[in-house]
């Protein structure tokens, strides 16, 4: 599976900017050859919206680029917000009950050297999955990188803020462990699941 991840950031009106891909968005992603599932999470206070698309193999995200960039630039323009396209592999899916709308979800960034990202993503499903599935509210989690920049984004979806916060500490725990194995994390967002359309 495949990821193509828009960011919006000095988003003026969330809610609107929902509505927009709903009615706008979504028709055109669902037209597109190898489209399996879309997400969108907002950082309301942040003003930042992110969305989430799905699709079957590596060449479909940049086979429907052409198609869907009209409607990203109507977006951007019309919510006053900036926006980066970034796309991904996806390595780790783990769910144990799927997101909901009103779930909680963290989203960090972290990057590698790409020659060490088979190696640390075994590690990763062995030895940290378990650790993060174990916690209560846990629903869902994704991993996701760019196998040529090493540039990645890790999801994990909860209950709610409480399991979240809980998540987060846990997270910052483990942090000396991955850094230690080349590991660099980036910015941390946290949001919260504001649409979803699974194929």
């Amino acid at each position: 599976m495949y990821a193509r991840v828009l960011t919006f950031t000095g988003v003026s009106n969330i809610d609107a900017a929902v509505r927009f891909l709903q009615e706008t968005g979504l028709p055109v992603a669902r037209s597109q050859r190898g489209y399996k599932g879309l997400s969108a999470s907002a950082d309301r206070a942040g003003g930042v919206l992110g969305i989430l698309s799905l699709w079957e193999s590596q060449a479909d995200p940049d086979a429907t680029a052409s198609a869907l960039v009209k409607t990203r630039e109507e977006a951007a323009g019309q919510f006053g917000a900036t926006m980066t396209v970034e796309t991904f592999a996806g390595r780790v899916v783990e769910v144990s009950r799927p997101p909901t709308v009103g779930s909680a979800l963290m989203v960090t960034r972290i990057s590698m050297d790409p020659a060490k990202v088979d190696e640390n993503i075994e590690y990763f499903q062995g030895e940290v999955v378990p650790q993060i599935k174990a916690i209560p509210g846990f629903r869902a989690l994704r991993n996701m990188i760019n196998p040529e920049t090493g540039e990645g984004i890790v999801g994990t979806a909860w209950d709610d803020e409480q399991a979240l916060q809980a998540a987060a500490a846990a997270a910052q725990a483990r942090r000396a462990d991955a850094v230690g194995r080349g590991v660099r994390f980036g910015d941390t967002s946290y949001r919260e699941i504001v649409f979803i359309d699974v194929r």
